[in-house]
C-alpha cells in the first residue's frame, strides 16, 4: 500500500489491484484449460509415443486385446489363453485389493476398433483401477 498526503495532512490509502487482476487472469486460464479435460467419460493417463519406460519395480497388470475382441491378461498359468471380461475384472480387482499401487495397462493391436478399447478401459476402471494406461511403441 502506498500513502499520499491529502489536504490538512490526512493520510489516504490506495490499494494496488494490478496483482489481483494478474492472479485472476492466471486462474481463468487454468480453469479454461482443465474444464474440457474434466468432461471426458473415461479417465485415462495417455502416454506419449516417445515416453520413457515406467520406473516401477512391480510388474504391471497388462490386458491385451486383439482385433477380433479376444482378451488376455498377464496373470495365471496360461497367459496365452483368451479369457472373458468377467474373469479379467475379478483378477484385476483381486490384485488391486492386495496391491493398490499396481499399474493397469492396455496392450491393444492397432487394428482394434476404438470403441472396444474404451469399453475395456471402462470395465477395468469398474474393477477398481483408478487410471488405465496404454502401451505404445517408441517412434521409429
Amino acid at each position: 500500500m502506498s500513502f499520499r498526503r491529502a489536504k490538512k495532512h490526512t493520510l489516504v490509502a490506495e490499494i494496488n489491484v494490478v496483482p489481483y487482476i494478474d492472479v485472476m487472469l492466471v486462474l481463468l486460464i487454468v480453469f479454461m484449460i482443465t474444464a474440457p479435460l474434466l468432461m471426458q467419460g473415461v479417465k485415462v493417463d495417455l502416454p506419449q509415443a516417445s515416453a520413457t519406460p515406467m520406473d516401477k519395480d512391480e510388474e504391471p497388470l497388462i490386458v491385451s486385446i486383439k482385433p477380433d475382441g479376444s482378451l488376455y491378461i498377464n496373470l495365471g498359468a496360461d497367459e496365452k489363453s483368451a479369457v472373458s471380461i468377467d474373469v479379467i475384472q475379478q483378477q484385476v480387482s483381486t490384485v488391486l485389493k492386495n496391491k493398490p499401487q499396481t499399474a493397469v495397462l492396455v496392450w491393444g493391436d492397432r487394428n482394434v476398433p476404438y470403441g472396444k478399447v474404451v469399453t475395456l478401459m471402462a470395465d477395468l476402471q469398474a474393477a477398481g483401477a483408478e487410471s488405465v494406461g496404454l502401451v505404445t511403441e517408441p517412434p521409429r
